[in-house]
């Protein structure tokens, strides 16, 4: 049996003096597309920081591809994206892109090949600070994609984005997936849980269910996802 990607074992936070994550524990399937859902402020983004080794945690533990999280060989083997764009204004997308490619040690050809996966081929020249907010999003996105790592871990990956957009992400997720990454996002969003392999549903930094969208279907007798969502609410 494969190993899981992640694995989260009573994983405690406390963050200004509040438990963000009390006793949390949940694993993430290699080789799926993962959705970490739940509402702003439910613990997603902090329960990432944790799984990339950025988070100081006051108990529990986490194994990521085998390794304790945080790791120094992960370093190459997990891409992250954050909320909020990192990269530099004053650049263009190209610019960026070859800036982490060589911090990375890659090769120039994988610069091109992250441009096409998250379609800004006509914006490659441009200027980070003259580009949308969604195109800011997708140079985030392809930084990630670098080093084709292992692991991906999308904090909102598609927040603020067009619909069309948002599909074509998701497709993206899945094609990467398929050359055998696993992929861990994150999204306040329900309607996206239907484009996941599996869930992980958090309220109030407790874990209300991990899942397949149809076992949650099964579970709750709702047929709309944020229907059976709330229902898990009510019950807990």
């Amino acid at each position: 049996m494969t190993e899981p990607a992640i694995r989260v074992e009573e994983l405690h936070v406390v963050r200004g003096g509040v438990n963000v994550l009390p006793q949390l524990s949940c694993e993430v399937e290699s080789g799926s597309v993962t959705g970490l859902l739940g509402p702003s402020g439910s613990g997603k983004s902090t329960l990432i920081r944790a799984i990339v080794g950025v988070q100081i945690v006051a108990g529990g533990r986490i194994d990521v591809l085998g390794r304790p999280a945080g790791s120094p060989p992960l370093r190459a083997r997990v891409g992250y994206m954050t909320q909020a764009p990192s990269v530099y204004d004053d650049l263009t997308v190209e610019e960026n892109l070859a800036f982490f490619a060589r911090v990375l040690g890659l090769e120039r050809d994988a610069v091109g090949r992250v441009i096409a996966d998250v379609s800004l081929e006509d914006c490659a020249g441009r200027v980070v600070s003259r580009l949308s907010g969604g195109q800011r999003a997708r140079v985030s996105l392809a930084t990630a994609l670098l080093g084709a790592p292992d692991l991906l871990v999308l904090d909102e990956p598609t927040v603020g984005l067009d619909p069309v957009l948002r599909r074509d992400l998701w497709e993206l997720f899945h094609r990467i997936a398929e050359r055998g990454a696993t992929l861990l996002v994150s999204s306040h969003v329900m309607d996206e849980a239907d484009r996941c392999d599996a869930l992980l549903l958090l309220r109030e930094g407790k874990l209300l269910a991990q899942a397949t969208p149809a076992e949650l279907r099964s579970r709750t007798g709702e047929q709309q996802l944020d229907e059976a969502f709330l229902r898990l609410v009510e019950t807990a």
